[in-house]
């Protein structure tokens, strides 16, 4: 029996791990499984599943930004086309959202083809300011459409709860393991994905495009396939979103902050690394909500929740570009005693 290559690669880099590193990654595992169940209150489970979600799309993000050199800045949109999706089908044909989910990702995967193809004739920042323009502009669309309610926003239609057809329960500890299986299979597929053809095809055009192009790599291809990857993945867990708060507007889906903190995620970390959205995740996301929870409240203290936020992006951006996971590679070549 041929294993499947995703298997084969978890199995290849879970055995090169040093004892410790799997004690760690064994333990943690094992407390997200467990985490519901340890007495934890409410609002920290609210805070795990957010990092959870936010490590799913950072992972995404990573796909076209950390493997592809390509500065996205508009993933929300993708994320609005899922979250829309899934509830604009539930609202009109009372769809579940295991049918919906899919149907989002597929149109958020069509959309990326059809703005992906003409962005990926720029480069740098241009590409950047690009993928800004898109997300505003289909931000605009939806705020005045009023087949999908305009500003106003939408509520999910309530069933009667549990039910695990429509995801809908009188805790959030079943939701809170629909993320936990999203978060583990998407790692699951990041690993297949940079280990596979397209991830070494990618890191070839980030490093030299017309060196990668000499070997026959057709860059925009290439680079489309990532921009789907990252595309599926938010409009997955903008469908997750929709369930979750039940309520979704164009800003609350759409706005560029959002799309900001997912790369920001990913950047914190280290882009193009498998640990780096998780890492960028579990700092940033813990930060933003128990600073704006604890100084929030003070008037005279608004506000520094996000100076706090960003003073550890510009410090971490000036000590090492490469993000958390470069401090972390200096750290072990110092203590094996290895050149840099």
């Amino acid at each position: 029996m041929v294993m499947p290559r995703f298997l084969t690669y978890l199995i290849r880099d879970v055995r090169s791990f040093s004892v410790p590193a799997r004690i760690v990654l064994g333990g943690g595992l094992l407390f997200l499984c467990l985490m519901p169940h340890l007495g934890f209150s409410s609002f920290f489970r609210t805070v795990v599943i957010q990092f959870l979600l936010f490590s799913f799309l950072a992972m995404g993000w990573n796909a076209i930004g950390g493997y592809g050199g390509q500065i996205d800045i508009g993933l929300a949109q993708f994320l609005a086309i899922g979250a829309y999706t899934s509830t604009m089908l539930l609202v009109w044909w009372d769809v579940p959202p295991w049918f919906s989910a899919p149907v989002g990702m597929l149109l958020a995967v069509a959309w990326c083809v059809i703005i992906g193809y003409p962005l990926f004739a720029l480069k740098g920042h241009y590409f950047a300011i690009a993928t800004i323009a898109a997300v505003l502009v289909l931000k605009d669309l939806f705020s005045n459409w009023e087949l999908i309610h305009a500003s106003r926003g939408v509520h999910l239609p309530l069933k009667q709860a549990p039910s695990l057809l429509y995801l809908q329960f009188h805790t959030n500890i079943p939701l809170y393991y629909v993320v936990l299986a999203m978060f583990l299979g998407g790692l699951i597929f990041l690993n297949w994905f940079r280990g596979d053809r397209l991830g070494y095809q990618l890191r070839a055009v980030k490093e030299n495009d017309e060196a990668a192009k000499s070997l026959g790599i057709d860059i925009r291809i290439a680079k489309l396939k990532a921009y789907a990857i990252a595309a599926a993945f938010a409009a997955l867990g903008g469908s997750f979103h929709a369930i979750y708060t039940m309520y979704i507007d164009p800003e609350a889906v759409m706005s560029t902050e959002l799309s900001m903190q997912i790369a920001l995620m990913a950047m914190l970390g280290g882009a193009g690394t498998l640990w780096g959205p998780i890492i960028g995740a579990a700092i940033l996301v813990p930060l933003d909500r128990f600073l704006g929870s604890a100084l929030g409240g003070s008037k005279s203290l608004q506000g520094l929740d996000l100076m706090i936020y960003g003073a550890i992006i510009m410090i971490l951006a000036a000590v090492e570009p490469r993000g958390i996971m470069g401090i972390l590679q200096r750290i072990t070549r110092a203590v094996r005693g290895d050149r840099p």
